[in-house]
């Protein structure tokens, strides 16, 4: 079988067309950069028109930085927001946000704050200074790191290529031992050399600092310079970042946002990375520092070809060679030469920036920055998160950002309205169960001895969790924890055994173990039972099973049952797909109800209690805020992964069809980065199923030919051939019907190979089953649904409590 690739259904600008035929004469090899497999762009007309920039959309900007300042996630940070010269050449927002210190002493935050910029100084400093050197033909990027370094070639590292390392592939250790560096630059310059790569080289994705250290050696040895020096001369200098260098002066500390203590001082202006220290403070992995202006003008020369201002730092196919998507052969963890695509460290892209085209980074320190030529934008977050201990955190923030940021750039996602984007605009701020219950007190709890059922997704608007707020309630005794599928912290994908919460000493039992209700015996001495767990929407998704059955363990033990309600996170309308058969029912599917059933869980339990007739002594704490069109990325609300391969809620919304086929012999994506984006397996030819699919012209969605290997689950270390499925306007997606397609045309092109008797195991209705199987076209499978949809929504609507 062929090896199929992914194709972007993103579009690029016509200048990135344009340079790629330039290519060819760009000194040094440039022309054969890598020869991984690339995304193939389509032909898009050039930005020339800058959409409309809603100012009101960064309000929501403005409280998500301010409650992670709250929760104590960062000190404070600076935003920009802006666009290339195609579309203004201007930064549209820019505002600075709580503290730059808050130890020893607390320092404002300011616009022109000097920042530790870790990892961004990989593609800012080192990867560009590499740029500039590829540009005048003094390295060929596909020429041995052992070509212009000799010492570094031994110990099997003879072949590793330039271009690999620029692309994190060239399977060097992530960071070698901190020994390594004690005693000299030197010194620790001969302990990487004798390092043995831990992979052939281009055959993983392994993100190393070693081999951007590597790098940084590369620059000083080809150009005579110092990195410091020539990226200096080189960038920094013509793109008029005049704040942007290693080794700030002291003029310019004074400005600069503290990191944490190192030997009985404060870090600022000092680089926080002990490596990048060790080795005098410049280094190609970290070392770099800059201001929010200077970051936005290094986007802004990116964006417009390589020149800012009328002064030209890169050629444009040297701009277009460094931006390049680049994946490995399985066309995964996409790249650019310095930059971040599509891999696990993407989170500054959200959910709205064009995935496999935009790019950008991140640093430790809580810095970031993300690019979008499609769009001709970018998004650039700076914070200090590591001061004063260590422990704060950027990652969510980031994503959140990115999301807003691109919204107020772009409009919101496809198919959506606008008006309907921010929930805070016309309802307020989405308060979940646990937020409304803290705001009363905790009331219902009161002289209660409490069990609850839950797990990480049980946290408050401030990030705590619902544990520790509850162990922390005035007249409140939190004396037992349960947990679900997964485990209380959501890590787990086997059986879950009973365990102590490490915080507050509470015995946790497991109800994804020996037994999936609570026992007369573990609910002894308690007098309520709160539910607090984040749920997918789907009927097959555990946690509402496992809330059936803890409803039923407390009308037996007269035990009151609290739930804490929580979004749909597909919105509370997609209510599609067949009923459950009644003699099917068991934990993947508690009640007859459709595959997508558009409740929350509160709605549910009010439905479960009465017509399942359970009786038990039920209280729903419902939200505010929360309106039933309303995504979860549209309730300000932080996304939490509720199982470790649902990650987003397009993934939530795709798993409504693709998790119906997951008990056949497909992957749908588990051991890869995009779980329930793709469908595929040994056996399929990739080709046919994409233009079968496609031909189906199934609204709000595209189709692409992928292969990848799983690393774990179904096929691990076995390639696998299938379509990558990506979502175009997801207010049109039927995802119910995408899962009946494609079990339809899996047995159609796979016959017995394909086992569709395994589809219903999670479908439960043998009158679809029969329809998959003799319909002509996949369109009429769902012809049997209408009439018990009816049913089933009239029964529904009785118990629904938002509007």
């Amino acid at each position: 079988m062929p090896a199929h690739r992914i194709h972007a259904n993103a579009k690029i600008p016509s200048l990135l067309l344009v340079v790629g035929v330039l290519l060819a004469g760009c000194r040094g090899g440039a022309e054969k950069a890598s020869s991984q497999p690339l995304r193939q762009p389509l032909p898009q007309p050039e930005v020339t028109t800058r959409p409309a920039f809603d100012q009101n959309r960064m309000a929501d900007a403005d409280r998500a930085i301010t409650d992670a300042i709250g929760r104590g996630e960062i000190p404070g940070a600076v935003l920009v927001v802006g666009r290339g010269d195609r579309t203004g050449g201007t930064i549209i927002y820019k505002k600075a946000y709580g503290n730059r210190a808050v130890q020893p002493a607390s320092l404002p935050m300011a616009t022109d704050t000097l920042f530790d910029m870790a990892s961004l100084s990989k593609p800012m400093g080192c990867a560009s200074s590499v740029m500039v050197l590829i540009e005048r033909g003094r390295i060929d990027p596909n020429r041995p790191v052992a070509t212009y370094l000799p010492e570094f070639g031994q110990n099997g590292k003879d072949k590793i290529t330039v271009a690999q390392l620029l692309l994190h592939q060239g399977g060097l250790i992530p960071d070698n031992a901190l020994a390594d560096y004690q005693n000299s630059p030197a010194v620790a310059w001969e302990k990487i050399c004798s390092l043995k790569p831990q992979t052939p080289a281009g055959t993983a994705f392994k993100y190393t600092d070693v081999g951007y250290i590597v790098l940084g050696k590369l620059v000083e040895k080809v150009s005579g310079q110092s990195l410091n020096d020539f990226a200096r001369e080189n960038i920094f200098e013509p793109a008029g970042m005049t704040s942007t260098g290693y080794l700030p002066p002291p003029d310019r500390k004074q400005n600069a946002a503290p990191t944490e203590q190192r030997e009985g001082r404060w870090m600022i202006g000092e680089v926080h990375d002990p490596r990048a220290y060790l080795l005098g403070g410049v280094a190609g992995h970290a070392g770099l520092f800059s201001t929010a202006d200077d970051t936005g003008r290094f986007c802004r020369m990116l964006l417009n070809g390589g020149t800012i201002d009328g002064r030209q730092v890169f050629k444009p196919s040297t701009v277009a060679l460094m931006t390049r998507p680049q994946s490995l052969p399985d066309g995964t963890n996409l790249r650019t030469f310095g930059f971040d695509c599509d891999t696990a460290y993407s989170s500054p892209r959200g959910e709205r920036f064009p995935k496999g085209v935009s790019f950008g980074h991140t640093g430790f320190t809580g810095t970031s920055l993300w690019i979008d030529p499609v769009n001709d934008s970018f998004v650039v977050l700076l914070t200090n998160s590591v001061h004063p201990n260590g422990k704060g955190k950027a990652t969510p923030l980031r994503r959140q950002i990115g999301t807003i940021a691109a919204e107020a750039l772009l409009g919101p996602q496809p198919g959506t309205s606008a008006t309907a984007t921010p929930a805070a605009e016309s309802t307020g701020p989405v308060a979940t169960g646990i937020d409304v219950l803290a705001q009363n007190g905790f009331a219902p709890l009161r002289g209660k001895r409490v069990a609850l059922v839950t797990n990480q997704t049980g946290i408050d608007r401030r990030g705590r969790r619902t544990v520790d707020l509850l162990a922390a309630a005035d007249g409140v005794k939190l004396v037992k924890l349960f947990s679900p599928e997964h485990g209380l912290f959501g890590m787990l994908d086997d059986k879950v055994s009973d365990m102590t919460d490490p915080k507050t000493g509470l015995h946790v039992y497991s109800l994804y173990g020996k037994t999936r209700k609570p026992t007369p015996e573990m609910m002894a001495g308690v007098d309520t039972l709160v539910f607090d767990i984040q749920d997918a929407g789907a009927r097959y998704y555990t946690y509402v099973s496992t809330m059936g059955l803890c409803m039923e363990a407390c009308a037996a033990a007269r035990v009151t049952m609290v739930v804490l309600d929580r979004p749909n996170p597909t919105t509370g309308n997609i209510v599609d797909g067949p009923i459950a058969d009644d003699k099917s029912l068991n934990f993947v599917g508690y009640a007859p109800i459709p595959v997508s059933h558009g409740m929350t869980v509160g709605e549910l339990a009010k439905m479960y209690n009465l017509d399942r007739k359970i009786g038990c002594d039920l209280q729903v704490i419902e939200m505010t805020g929360w309106r039933r069109d309303l995504w979860f990325d549209q309730t300000g609300l932080t996304w939490i992964n509720p199982s470790p391969n649902l990650r987003s809620p397009t993934q939530a919304l795709l798993y409504l069809g693709i998790g119906q086929i997951e008990m056949t012999n497909v992957s749908v994506g588990r051991g890869t980065d995009f779980p329930f984006e793709v469908v595929a397996a040994p056996w399929i030819d990739a080709e046919k199923l994409s233009a079968a699919l496609t031909a189906e012209k199934l609204p709000g969605l595209s189709f692409a030919p992928i292969t990848f290997t799983p690393t774990a689950s179904k096929f691990a270390n076995t390639a696998c051939f299938g379509v990558r499925i990506s979502v175009t306007d997801r207010t049109t997606v039927e995802p119910v019907k995408l899962g009946t397609a494609l079990a339809w045309h899996l047995r159609r092109l796979g016959g017995d190979t394909f086992e569709i008797d395994k589809v219903n195991v999670l479908l439960k209705s043998e009158a679809t089953i029969a329809a998959i199987k003799s319909a002509k076209t996949p369109s009429e499978i769902a012809s049997t649904w209408p009439e018990t949809l009816a049913a089933f929504r009239a029964t529904r609507a009785k118990y629904l409590i938002y509007r």
